[in-house]
């Protein structure tokens, strides 16, 4: 079937659709809603069979749902309408939800219902719920909406709120104002509306005399003080009372215009320096909730290592404390070692925000490449461990090769995959002219990263990207991965698996040293950083600052473009720092 989507942008949910569509033999095409006319000049070209609206932000014109059945995936229950659904699920303390597959109409979400799914909500942020619950039931229900449209005698359901399974209500947009707080109130009820409001627009927050916006809430038990009162700093994240116990947030972004998010001590800028810190090892038993990026528990002959950095990206310092933590690991008395990742997001590379914010960007590039490849070697030559990979949730860039780095890759049921950089500008390394090929052979391997297209796993794993999938919550992978792990430390040959794991890690360094590797793909990444050969930097700026993705014509003036802008941000920003130099 010819199915067009029409989509703001081609995020995960947009991903996700179109590798379950592609997977089935479905003729996809994908036009990027900017505005009606581009709309109808897709439908007027492509001539689809169904339109699919996976992610979108504007109105489908009336000359195209009139004469197309254009369904939209709606992330509300029935009788849920407008834009900020899963806000106000949160704020409302919801205990269930759910996603809608409906008929677009005159009336925004008060079209025909041709499928729906329902969940039960969790105590996470917004992001969080909608990459994993929201996207599953999603899925679910396109597939549902599908196999109704091939029927063509199927009549959906018209909304009706007289039914009693219709529980929604039209809800208007949310504001800033919805998601303040005082600093009086209970942690729950802050994180209720940090969590509602992350990852977009952000609780708003005033902190040393300046307005911020607030991201990735964490309760903290055991730190108290004066409502208010920053008391601590932990791996860039800062700890501040409220009227019971404390958060911490880990990321702010200033209120002003260009300010982007960042780690929360990197956006307060000096005042960072009179915050305490408040050093956990990622090996220190806790008994109460606080926040940390990297903690490590040991169950049997297993070691499991998790990393939950927000969105999954990694800054130079989070790349060396994950590689100091991961080398201390090989230390304790295990077999095996699992790498958990974040519940959310597994890794999705080198930290582009930081990067952007930087007085020197590309040093900062060359900086943090450098570490992340140095914590994939850590990764690599761990002669003495069975290393697992498991990814509760998507994975991108550089975050693609960190997995591969270990001997077995474990995968949570429907996450995304994108091992590519292209798009960003860079070749990328992280020693995936190693790793990728290894796993699925040269031609694959440069085929998938020059196309650019998003990976499911049925696919990948067919061709041995992934080793399986299991489970289609988090909850229930990482209970098949320890599993999975104990089954394999306890195998009568396990020492022999060790010892191939030896054997072919020499064979492979005589063929070829894992140096030659990372010096060709540092030679290439350097020309990316330095030189700018593949618009890097404009192309950074644009994903950092969310800007419309660049046409060729754009792109064409890309570096001067961008240099003009970045001095004008710098020079809000830190005064006058010439970009050039």
């Amino acid at each position: 079937m010819k199915i067009l989507f029409l989509t703001s942008a081609f995020n995960g949910m947009a991903q996700r659709a179109w590798i379950e569509l592609d997977r089935l033999n479905h003729q996809v095409r994908v036009q990027i809603a900017t505005n009606p006319a581009a709309m109808e000049a897709a439908v007027e070209e492509f001539q689809p069979e169904l339109i699919i609206a996976p992610y979108l932000k504007k109105k489908i014109p009336e000359n195209i749902w009139k004469k197309n059945v254009c369904l939209i995936i709606h992330p509300g229950v029935k009788g849920d309408r407008g834009a900020s659904s899963l806000d106000w699920a949160i704020l409302n303390n919801e205990k269930q939800w759910g996603v809608s597959i409906l008929q677009a109409a005159d009336k925004m979400d008060g079209g025909a219902i041709w499928a729906t799914q329902t969940f039960p909500m969790r105590p996470v942020s917004k992001a969080c719920l909608y990459r994993h619950e929201v996207t599953q039931a999603a899925m679910a229900g396109l597939l549902e909406a599908l196999a109704h449209f091939e029927k063509k005698d199927f009549q959906p359901e018209p909304l009706d709120y007289a039914r009693p399974d219709v529980a929604g209500q039209w809800n208007r947009s949310t504001r800033p104002e919805d998601f303040r707080f005082s600093w009086q109130e209970d942690a729950a009820a802050i994180l209720t509306k940090v969590r509602a409001a992350d990852s977009s627009p952000g609780a708003p927050i005033q902190l040393f005399g300046k307005q911020y916006f607030a991201f990735g809430g964490h309760l903290e038990e055991k730190l108290r003080g004066k409502p208010g009162e920053v008391l601590a700093q932990r791996d860039e994240a800062i700890c501040i009372a409220c009227g019971d116990k404390a958060v911490w947030f880990s990321q702010l972004r200033e209120a002003t215009e260009g300010a982007i998010k960042l780690p929360a001590t990197l956006a307060l800028g000096d005042v960072a320096d009179t915050i305490p810190a408040d050093t956990l090892s990622p090996f220190e038993a806790t008994e109460t909730a606080t926040f940390r990026e990297i903690w490590y528990e040991e169950k049997q002959d297993v070691g499991y290592l998790h990393f939950d950095f927000y969105n999954g990206a990694m800054n130079t310092g989070q790349c060396r404390r994950l590689q100091e933590a991961f080398a201390l690991a090989k230390q304790r008395p295990v077999k095996a070692i699992v790498l958990m990742g974040g519940q959310d997001v597994w890794s999705n590379g080198i930290h582009l925000n930081v990067i952007e914010q930087s007085e020197n960007p590309a040093h900062e590039s060359w900086a943090n490449i450098n570490a992340i490849d140095d914590l994939i070697l850590e990764i690599i030559q761990s002669p003495g461990h069975y290393i697992i990979s498991a990814l509760q949730g998507n994975a991108g860039a550089g975050g693609v090769p960190l997995a591969l780095a270990a001997d077995k890759v474990l995968a949570r049921e429907g996450i995304v995959l994108n091992p590519h950089t292209r798009t960003m500008g860079l070749y990328g390394s992280e020693y995936w002219t190693y790793l990728l090929p290894k796993r699925i052979g040269t031609e694959k391997a440069r085929q998938f990263t020059e196309q650019c297209l998003p990976w499911g796993t049925a696919v990948a794993k067919e061709i041995g990207l992934l080793d399986d999938a299991l489970g289609e919550t988090a909850a229930e992978f990482r209970e098949k991965v320890k599993e999975t792990a104990r089954e394999i430390t306890r195998l009568p040959y396990f020492d022999k698996l060790l010892m191939a794991k030896r054997f072919q890690r020499r064979k492979d360094e005589a063929f070829k040293p894992l140096a030659s590797y990372r010096q060709e793909e540092l030679e290439q990444m350097r020309k990316n950083f330095f030189e700018n050969d593949q618009d890097y930097d404009y192309k950074r700026y644009c994903f950092v600052h969310k800007a419309d993705d660049p046409s060729k014509e754009q792109l064409v003036e890309g570096k001067e473009w961008y240099s003009s802008r970045r001095k004008i941000y710098r020079r809000r920003k830190w005064e006058s720092i010439d970009y050039e130099n």
